[in-house]
């Protein structure tokens, strides 16, 4: 669910979906959103990872943007990919 303050990625996001997904979340944060929620991810490759660092890299004034309900493999592959700490600020 997309709220003003927050925007929920999709249940798949993968290189097919990648575009799309960055590009409505682009939107969402020039609309002042400043959580992205991840529980719904169960179907992703490492275009997740992408989309998310895309979004970061996004923010113009510089305010973080937090991710939450991260599932462990996301976590797990971006540790693999060593990003975990540009995209989870707890790490």
């Amino acid at each position: 669910m997309n709220t003003a303050s927050s925007f929920s990625l999709p249940q798949r996001l993968t290189h097919a979906q990648a575009t799309d997904v960055l590009s409505a979340l682009s939107a969402a944060l020039q609309g002042g959103v400043q959580c992205v929620d991840l529980s719904a991810l169960t179907e992703f490759d490492s275009s997740a990872l992408s989309v998310l660092l895309a979004a970061r890299r996004a923010r113009r004034d510089g305010s973080p943007l937090r991710c939450v309900n991260a599932p462990d493999k996301l976590r797990k592959l971006a540790s693999l990919y060593g990003v975990e700490s540009l995209i989870f600020d707890e790490v």
